[in-house]
């Protein structure tokens, strides 16, 4: 028999739970805002990703937080599969579900309290208060450090949906099997030396990974040949900017980079990614203007716009920060709809609207001078606007 996706109203025995209120996290914004790229909604209000090499589905409702681990199949995992479900069968249940359960918190950090740190930031920031009141509940997730990095060297030039193909083709490829749901196969990201592998830039490079399947093997192989496999976990006990350093040794980590992934699995609460979105941010929502007019952004302007967000946020600036980049992710917009608040414009998109008013004004007078639309015509032209909202 296929095996389904799990969903919480058809079998809620075979769920477990966790106390968590919606306001410390709010499951749709934690996982799709851009920190990891491989949780799926497969029911409405119901997201299935790997943690820790298992498939787990989850879901929440007002105070609690409910999840589903699937077991490995037969024959998903290779020859060894059906001894090891024996031995994990024969392990007992309770114990089980402790593992998990830490896990859970271990991912996404629960013991942060993050309600307190919302009121923390809002009192200091009234900016952020207004963002926050909308976007309740968006927390840092704790990753695996080798997911976190080599997820990260995909997104370089690169957008949220794209850079989620190219993680699964990443994962389907070079990663374990874990288990088939519903026509989905679940792998395990790949191990460093499944990486670090002399034929896989070319194998990356057939599957559409261009110049990131070099820096992704080469990344892999220099943390083998030079630190070791436990060296990306161990810069969670160095300090922030010694870590940053380390990273950017990697091909293909930069500042950003190396800054989402002290943020997103290193514990560094401080670290705040900065590219042209948040550049943007700070010039928009809080006249930053010590760039001097820079176009570009340089270390220094990096450099800057961290330091001002920690100054006024404090120790966990990088958690404040992902509140407000999930806040102007476009696929959000309609939570502020929803609220009235109004996307602020940015300067370009102020420049494009004008520039496309004027194109319509002119085309418009162009138009009245013919003759009046086919009602095909105006059919057609209300559909696109439909889609265009």
């Amino acid at each position: 028999i296929m095996a389904k996706h799990a969903v919480l109203s058809s079998g809620a025995k075979l769920w477990r739970s966790l106390p968590c209120a919606k306001s410390e996290l709010r499951l749709e914004l934690t996982l799709a805002c851009g920190q990891t790229f491989r949780w799926r909604e497969t029911a409405e209000g119901h997201w299935t990703g790997v943690i820790g090499g298992r498939v787990w589905t989850l879901t929440q409702t007002e105070d609690t937080l409910w999840y589903y681990v699937y077991t490995h199949q037969s024959g998903a995992g290779g020859e060894n599969s059906s001894e090891d479900s024996l031995r994990a069968e024969s392990v007992s249940a309770s114990h089980h579900s402790e593992v998990e359960a830490e896990m859970l918190r271990d991912y996404f950090q629960l013991h942060v309290k993050l309600g307190d740190l919302y009121k923390e930031w809002g009192a200091a920031d009234s900016h952020f208060k207004k963002i926050s009141d909308i976007f309740t509940g968006v927390r840092m997730l704790r990753q695996d450090p080798i997911e976190c990095l080599f997820s990260f060297i995909c997104t370089s030039n690169n957008h949220i949906s794209r850079i989620q193909g190219m993680v699964e083709r990443l994962c389907q490829t070079l990663g374990s099997p874990l288990c088939q749901l519903d026509q989905t196969s679940y792998h395990d990201f790949p191990t460093l030396s499944a990486l670090a592998d002399s034929g896989v830039e070319e194998r990356l490079r057939d599957l559409g990974f261009g110049y990131r399947a070099r820096f992704l093997q080469q990344s892999a192989k220099q943390i083998l040949d030079t630190h070791g496999p436990q060296w990306l976990v161990g810069l969670r006990n160095v300090p922030y900017l010694e870590a940053r350093d380390s990273l950017r040794t990697l091909p293909g980590v930069g500042t950003k980079v190396a800054d989402c992934v002290c943020l997103m699995c290193l514990d560094k609460c401080e670290a705040v990614p900065v590219d042209t979105h948040v550049w943007q941010i700070a010039k928009r929502d809080y006249k930053y203007t010590s760039d001097n007019g820079q176009k570009t952004l340089t270390e220094k302007v990096h450099r800057d716009i961290g330091d001002f967000f920690r100054k006024l946020w404090g120790p966990y600036a990088g958690w404040a920060h992902s509140v407000l980049f999930c806040g102007d992710l476009k696929k959000f917009q309609n939570l502020k709809e929803m609220t009235g608040l109004k996307q602020p414009k940015n300067e370009e998109e102020h420049e494009r609207e004008c520039k496309g008013l004027k194109i319509k004004r002119e085309f418009d007078l162009h138009q009245k001078k013919k003759k009046p639309k086919s009602e095909r015509q105006k059919k057609a032209k209300m559909s696109v606007k439909t889609e265009e909202v």
